[in-house]
């Protein structure tokens, strides 16, 4: 999940005018059926009526109508400007009332769509949750203030002076209360502690105090004073669905208090708690393991209060000694051989940070964290003893002092402390201490062993969480039972729908001209491509040594069959032979055949690039990618070694469907959009967007994060999509360049950005303007969504504005998360109507009853059918909408789409378009250059991705490269 860039703010907020509010009060005066919670009956796609119909007078009337096919220009509509923020734009005259791009602030108004009802088409069904039935105490919860002198950044210690507090002081001056602690600066109760302020004296040993002594005893002065009273009547005017606003201080204590028991019992790390005690440990290889856990969260939902509960796995350090770590990490023997330069530099990457307890001392097993590792070996280590400089070997001071003699005098000395006053400690008289988790980058082989670890079966995994809500006895917590609080040990029972796969059309020419997935899956057997593009001049580059020439002609004339009877026309001749080049000359030989291939066909474009690549290629590929499309302006298609030697027809036809999209071709398109019957999107033209932003790995603190945004390019189809990509601020969440403004020294103030490159890309590939906008976000944690709706829809409001006056198209905002941990099981894994192979629930099984929001308009969709483990359900939350969705049309829209991904012959988890803005993130991270690591220098803002973001209070952010404009046109991350 993204970490949180910004501190939410109840003051930045959007200013609604009341006309804006209305459309989304009216989604809740729907009929009395959606109001009663039954939602309006099931209907036929062309035929929905709802606020769609009703409305479409209103709608027409801020431009909702549908233009004339030959109308060039973006004509103004009478839509008034929606949205108010305080802002000090210079641009207002220009652009009506929008405001110019900053973080604005404002007040507390803006409030998510509210539920407008509950869906009824789908085959209903009953399905299990991971989430817990919560009993509401009937208790005051009190806050209080907890100050801490000397003031300590350490949990864990924090924790315990709260414990030894609590040991000492319960039966008297805590009047037998049984406080909760969330390790920092607050402390809960239920029901009033006997005073307002206290002063506390508490004595702690300090387990890791020094290099050398003894122990010394550390007294700390506690100071807790009250702060407030959390409103439970509040909370459970919440639950019910009376109010809109949720209590979050009641909802972190009960948290808190859940979760206090499990910190004492296991290590705790995020919101899940794991332990080597749970399941036996596996080892993924040098120096680190996997461990079990659970993850565990309080929830509001329908039903209440709700415990949602997952199993969880992480890797951790392996607690072994320094030594045998060491010979693990570099997979050779450490104790008879000198170490390169190279392992001393991995050495100390690996060990840096982590925490080491001494073992040549017996008993006494004092902790330290490892700062760095020395140059030398140990045997030439001195080190001054005494005020004189005099000089003593650690050889010598370790057999002196502690009768301990270092057998592995070659081997470096770990160095702890500060570089003013660093320790020495030799490597074979440490171990690494246990519970301590791995957060940099896994290797493959890493990834994989933790995948198998991680990957259950249904059934398993809702007995592992049985076995865990069970095991975890929350009847007999101390701290639920202090605070009131009763969890139910059964899985809850949630109605569920199963939505019909749609319909999907393909190409007349072929034998099956419609086809109907089947449990979410189909083939291109008997059917060709609705779009089928040419490709007439092409050319093969092999980098891998083991293919020779015949096997990498045989498996391109294989290719080129493959696309020729999925629909495409391919010249089976490539323009130049086969091109055979090394690895480490990919930019040389890349330009040799770009202009070889040119030089032969006189002046017209290469179109397609296959690329043969080792299976083991480290940068290979993503150099290929960056060379090909921001400086050569090629479409490739990399091909791995494994699959040339071994062709399967299964392989050939899914790299067909890659390369006719990459063409600007079209794989097949929903029935539905071809006849005009899906609602909201068919009466007019309608965009849908995609956007995600991926952040760098931990470890990389310089790196930028990466933005996409992504289009569809044809309508009524909606299949095709253009990307746009670009660099922003170190974990910087909200999306920088959807909307900005520059000044030209001869055009004065420019408009630009992502999604007003991406509505004129639509109006030039359409011939029409969109006169609705539905935008779907990935990638956004809960405590982000008010921070990312508010910057964002005023970046889609400016964008269009800045295209023709009061151009305002409805927007429907909907963000997509799938790193949630909610998941849904077959209510009898017996019934093999209910399941698929995987005994996963159905493709195409929704729920937005129990377990969803309280008031909010959200639903889980399961749109995939199982491969292995258990499926992941998306979790859809509309924040925005303007377009009056009913809960049966934005959820069958949002599963039909998943059926239109183009990789593909399956349906997929999350909706294509936010699936693509994930892809073409991941495919920009290629296009960083290596000294984009450090501090860039700001563009000239001329152009998409041709200007430096600065966040407030940030560097800049040294420009992606510009994609060519003939990659920006296709989906070029396919």
């Amino acid at each position: 999940m993204p970490v949180r860039q910004m501190k939410e703010s109840s003051e930045q907020h959007l200013v609604i005018k009341p006309h804006l509010q209305n459309p989304m009060n009216q989604a809740k005066k729907t009929t009395k059926a959606a109001q009663n919670g039954k939602g309006p009956p099931p209907q036929e796609n062309h035929n929905q009526t709802s606020p769609h119909s009703k409305n479409k007078g209103r709608r027409r009337g801020r431009g909702g109508r549908k233009p004339d096919q030959g109308d060039v220009m973006m004509r103004p509509s009478c839509r008034p400007c929606t949205a108010t923020l305080t802002s000090t734009a210079n641009e207002n005259a220009e652009n009506g009332c929008i405001s110019d791009m900053g973080f604005p602030t404002s007040s507390k108004s803006l409030t998510f769509a509210p539920r407008p009802g509950y869906g009824q088409v789908g085959t209903k069904c009953i399905v299990k949750a991971n989430h817990f039935f919560a009993e509401l105490p009937d208790k005051d919860l009190n806050q209080y203030d907890v100050t801490i002198t000397p003031e300590v950044s350490s949990r864990t210690v924090n924790r315990s002076i709260i414990a030894e507090l609590v040991r000492l002081y319960k039966e008297s001056d805590l009047g037998m209360r049984l406080p909760a602690y969330d390790g920092r600066k607050s402390l809960y109760t239920a029901g009033q502690l006997p005073f307002a302020w206290r002063e506390f004296k508490i004595k702690l040993i300090d387990e890791e105090d020094g290099v050398n002594g003894p122990k010394r005893e550390r007294e700390y002065r506690v100071v807790i004073k009250f702060v407030a009273r959390a409103n439970l009547y509040h909370l459970g005017q919440f639950l019910a669905g009376r109010r809109a606003d949720a209590p979050q201080e009641a909802l972190q204590i009960l948290d808190i208090v859940l979760r206090e028991l499990s910190t004492k019992r296991y290590c705790p790390i995020g919101r899940s708690f794991f332990s080597p005690d749970i399941r036996t440990p596996q080892r993924l290889g040098e120096g680190l393991e996997s461990w079990c856990g659970f993850y565990q969260s309080i929830r509001p939902t329908q039903m209440g209060l709700s415990l949602n509960i997952d199993m969880a796995s992480a890797a951790f350090i392996e607690p072994l000694p320094v030594v045998e770590f060491v010979g693990q990490l570099l997979a050779k023997d450490v104790l008879s051989r000198p170490l390169s330069d190279a392992d001393r530099i991995k050495i100390k990457k690996a060990l840096r940070g982590v925490k080491v307890e001494v073992t040549h001392r017996g008993s006494v097993r004092r902790k330290y964290r490892v700062s760095g590792l020395t140059s030398q070996p140990t045997r030439e280590l001195v080190f001054p003893v005494d005020e004189n400089s005099t000089m003593k070997s650690v050889v010598e001071y370790f057999q002196e002092m502690y009768g301990f003699t270092i057998q592995y005098t070659h081997l470096p000395c770990l160095q702890v402390g500060n570089q003013k006053k660093a320790n020495y400690l030799p490597m074979e008289a440490c171990k690494i201490v246990e519970g301590q988790r791995y957060t940099k980058r896994l290797n493959e082989k890493q990834i994989t062993a933790l995948l198998k670890v991680t990957c259950q079966r249904p059934r398993d995994r809702e007995n592992d969480i049985l076995r865990t809500v069970q095991h975890n006895a929350y009847d007999q917590d101390p701290y639920a039972k202090e605070f009131g609080i009763k969890i139910s040990e059964k899985l809850a029972s949630v109605e569920a729908r199963i939505l019909p796969a749609p319909w999907l059309k393909y190409h007349e020419s072929g034998k099956e001209k419609n086809c109907l997935p089947q449990v979410g899956q189909w083939n291109m057997m008997n059917k060709k491509m609705i779009n089928g593009m040419t490709v007439s001049r092409w050319a093969c580059i092999n980098f891998s040594r083991s293919v020779q020439d015949s096997v990498a002609r045989t498996f391109c004339n294989e290719l080129a069959q493959m696309c020729q009877v999925s629909g495409m026309e391919f010249n089976p001749e490539s323009v130049i032979p086969i091109y055979n080049a090394k690895p480490e000359q990919v930019e040389k030989a890349l330009k040799h055949v770009y202009h070889v291939s040119g030089s032969k066909i006189k002046g017209k474009e290469l179109e397609l690039l296959l690329a043969i690549l080792p299976d083991n290629n480290g940068s290979l590929y993503g150099d290929l990618k960056r060379i090909c499309e921001t400086d050569l302006g090629l479409i490739s298609q990399c091909c791995l070694t494994k699959h040339v030697f071994k062709i399967t027809k299964q392989y050939l036809a899914n790299v067909s469907l890659k390369i006719n999209v990459k063409m600007g071709g079209r794989n097949t398109v929903l029935l539905d959009a071809v006849s005009s019957r899906i609602p909201l999107v068919s009466d007019m033209p309608t965009i849908i967007f995609g956007a995600d932003v991926t952040h760098p790995e931990n470890g990389e603190e310089l790196s930028p994060s990466i933005a996409a945004v992504v289009a569809s390019q044809d309508w009524p189809e909606v299949t095709k999509y253009a990307g746009l990509v670009c660099a922003q601020a170190h974990r910087q969440e909200l999306i920088q360049d959807l909307y900005k403004t520059w000044q030209d020294p001869v055009r004065g103030t420019v408009s630009g950005g992502m999604i007003r490159d991406l509505l004129v890309s639509f109006r030039k590939a359409t011939g029409q303007k969109p006169l609705r906008i539905i935008f779907y976000r990935d990638g956004v944690s809960e405590g982000q969504f008010y921070q990312v709706l508010l910057y964002e829809l005023d970046a889609i409001r400016k964008a269009c504005a800045s295209l023709e006056p009061n151009y305002q198209p409805p927007v429907t905002f909907i963000v997509v998360q799938k790193r949630h941990h909610t998941r849904l099981f077959a209510n009898n894994y017996r019934d093999r109507s209910s399941t698929d192979r995987s005994g996963n629930i159905l493709p195409g099984t929704v729920v937005d009853t129990k377990i969803c929001h309280p008031t909010e308009f959200d639903f889980y969709l399961c749109s995939h059918a199982g491969i292995q483990g258990t499926s992941r359900p998306a979790h859809y939350h509309v924040l925005w909408d303007e377009n009056n969705f009913t809960p049966d049309g934005i959820q069958s829209l949002t599963n039909n789409l998943c059926y239109t991904y183009a990789r593909c012959t399956r349906s997929v988890s999350v909706v294509p378009p936010a699936y693509y803005a994930h892809l073409a993130a991941f495919r920009a991270r290629f296009y960083m250059e290596p000294d984009m690591q450090d501090n860039g220098s700001a563009g000239d803002g001329n152009g998409h991705g041709a200007k430096a973001t600065r966040a407030a209070g940030d560097y800049s952010v040294k420009p992606l490269p510009d994609l060519k404009e003939n990659v920006k046109r296709v989906m070029f991350y396919c």
